[in-house]
């Protein structure tokens, strides 16, 4: 089945493409995208155009890396370690979390369900299940804690 997706979505796809590359590379995520953005000012490159948002995912998660692997390794089970996950299953959950945790615009139903969806069109079949339960204990925990403070 096809199914049509909107900016957001390739703008997040393209996120976890960069978080990955960065990664298996060892450079840093935003240089990663500057140099894209370079890139795809010169037509003869065939790099395309780096969307804002995809811009704003990689910032927002280099930025709070830290807090966001705290709380992925927090919601693994104990067998594993953030660090024995697949590196594309890391940036899948990297992108979800920041959204989160850090875009009060993006629905945590929606962050949830896109991670997942990213998962299945880029991971293993045992993926987008663990990757479920990992992001939706920490959309729970989000919930929790914006209503604790609405109250």
């Amino acid at each position: 089945m096809y199914k049509r997706h909107g900016s957001r979505y390739k703008a997040r796809r393209r996120a976890v493409d960069v978080l990955f590359e960065a990664e298996f590379r060892d450079q840093d995520p935003v240089a990663v995208v500057e140099q894209r953005r370079r890139l795809a000012c010169d037509p003869e490159s065939g790099v395309l155009p780096v969307a804002d948002y995809t811009a704003t995912i990689v910032s927002g998660v280099a930025e709070n890396l830290d807090g966001i692997d705290s709380a992925i390794a927090s919601h693994l089970s104990s067998t594993w370690r953030l660090d024995r996950i697949p590196a594309v299953d890391r940036a899948v959950m990297r992108v979800s979390t920041w959204e989160l945790l850090h875009n009060d615009e993006v629905p945590p139903k929606v962050a949830v369900s896109e991670g997942i969806e990213l998962a299945s069109d880029y991971s293993t079949d045992v993926a987008p299940a663990y990757i479920n339960a990992v992001l939706d204990d920490i959309a729970t925990e989000v919930q929790r804690a914006r209503s604790t403070n609405e109250s």
